[in-house]
């Protein structure tokens, strides 16, 4: 019997379930996929919002500014990138200049700080603004992280202090039971079924938490999947601009950012197309153009003939326009954590605090004495001194042989990325870790060196290594006896 199963470890299932493991508290989180961070928060603008925009008196304020609060306890102790590099958003001489004013109201009622600067004002921080930007709102405690090494950082800790994550886990349904709720999930791994029982539920399943919290509560959610398209360019382009710069926000969101990354590219998007497929995460000709064409109304130049990667995500739009983060009405014990969309990533670290609360209220959870709130992402040799590497490298050779050469990965990186806790079990799940295979060449050449560190450290067959888990291997046979 478990205390609380968590559906979902994409950044707020994960962040919940950090917060949970502060309390002596027995925690499992299922995930369908075979690895943390496989929706949503592998597949969106990367930025902490200052939280201007959302609308003052809702939850998406609230946990926005919360959570921007908190990010910078949260990096440091979880070894993840951060930077404040700021935000702006641009008005263009076909718009109207009130709507910045309107955002900057919206700010101080959130108690966000914010300033509305002219057009030389901002060509002296952003010189490659476009020729029709007229002024522009600036917010200086917007800033830019890596929604992988975040979700990584809250659900390795989350493990360090004593929770379960059980991957490849499917809930198929959820029922009513005589000391709790009973979940009948099905392991994709071994296909096989098993039944859980837990006395509470979080549901943080992102784009489908409609369909569980429908499943028990006659208060029906409806959640819109909301495709968003992004262009990737390469880390020349990363100097382009140095703030995140917005445009003026429509009824569909914040329409499409130029914003630099913390690893040094340049990230472009995202379009905002509701769609009915909650699968539907492939690129389109014309979202991309459309990326491309919307970004040169606030941005000029920028170099597309640096794209090294193009990529979607889906946003969980529910009908509300707000966050959900509390207990089914009539549904005792099961907490929903749903409608998450942007400023979801900003959020996490405040809705992870509120969701654990109202578990420990339901339950009367006690604080351990032992937490641990540190976490050591993978050690990068290309943070160190030339003496440290030298000395690294004389320790142990693995960190002087190079995998992956456009982002100087080595070998020694990608062995801790597999035998740390929830380590890597597949190329995307190394790439998380460890950005191998995220460069220039997108990993047109360290690939067979990777399957082979799997192989050799999983251990694994060579057949059973996939690109992202259950039906993605890369090797199907064999077409020459050795």
């Amino acid at each position: 019997m478990f205390d609380t199963v968590i559906i979902g470890a994409g950044v707020t299932g994960s962040a919940i379930a950090r917060e949970l493991s502060r309390y002596q508290a027995r925690i499992l989180v299922v995930e369908r996929e075979e690895d943390v961070c496989c929706g949503t928060s592998k597949a969106n603008s990367a930025i902490v919002h200052a939280g201007f925009d959302a609308e003052p008196g809702s939850l998406k304020a609230e946990m926005n500014v919360k959570g921007n609060r908190m990010m910078d306890q949260i990096a440091q102790e979880l070894d993840v990138p951060f930077k404040r590099n700021g935000s702006i958003v641009v008005c263009t001489k076909d718009q109207d200049p009130a709507g910045l004013e309107k955002l900057a109201e919206r700010g101080r009622a959130n108690g966000v700080p914010t300033q509305i600067l002219s057009r030389e004002a901002l060509l002296e921080k952003e010189p490659n603004l476009a020729d029709d930007v007229t002024c522009g709102l600036f917010a200086p405690t917007g800033g830019i992280v890596c929604p992988f090494e975040l979700t990584m950082g809250f659900a390795e800790n989350a493990v360090m202090n004593g929770a379960q994550f059980s991957l490849n886990t499917q809930v198929r349904s959820i029922e009513k039971s005589e000391n709790g709720w009973r979940l009948t999930v099905y392991h994709r791994d071994t296909q096989q079924e098993e039944t859980i029982e837990t006395k509470t539920v979080v549901n943080a399943a992102g784009v489908y938490a409609d369909e569980f919290n429908n499943m028990v509560s006659a208060h029906k959610m409806h959640i819109t999947a909301r495709k968003g398209e992004y262009i990737l360019l390469d880390k020349t382009a990363g100097k382009h601009v140095s703030s995140t710069i917005f445009q003026l926000p429509t009824a569909m969101g914040k329409g499409v950012l130029v914003t630099p990354t913390v690893h040094g590219n340049l990230l472009v998007g995202p379009t905002a197309v509701d769609v009915d497929d909650k699968e539907a995460v492939n690129t389109t000709p014309a979202g991309l153009e459309a990326v491309q064409t919307v970004s040169a109304r606030s941005v000029r130049n920028v170099p597309l003939r640096q794209v090294i990667t193009s990529f979607a995500g889906l946003r969980a739009h529910e009908d509300g326009d707000d966050f959900i983060i509390a207990q089914a009405q009539d549904a005792p014990g099961f907490v929903n954590a749903a409608g998450i969309e942007s400023p979801g990533l900003s959020s996490a670290p405040a809705i992870g605090v509120r969701a654990a609360q109202i578990i420990r209220d339901i339950l009367h959870l006690t604080l351990k004495d032992n937490f641990n709130p540190i976490r050591k992402a993978v050690l990068r040799p290309s943070s160190l001194s030339l003496e440290e590497r030298n000395e690294l490298i004389r320790r142990n050779p693995a960190y002087g042989n190079i995998i992956c050469r456009c982002e100087m990965i080595t070998e020694g990186e990608i062995m801790d990325a597999i035998h740390r806790p929830l380590g890597a079990r597949s190329l995307d799940g190394v790439k998380r870790r460890t950005r191998a295979g995220m460069g220039r060449c997108q990993a047109g050449f360290c690939t067979p060196r990777t399957m082979e560190i799997l192989e050799r450290e999983v251990p694994m067959s060579v057949f059973e290594v996939g690109k992202n888990g259950i039906g993605s291997n890369l090797v199907v046979g064999i077409n020459k006896e050795v």
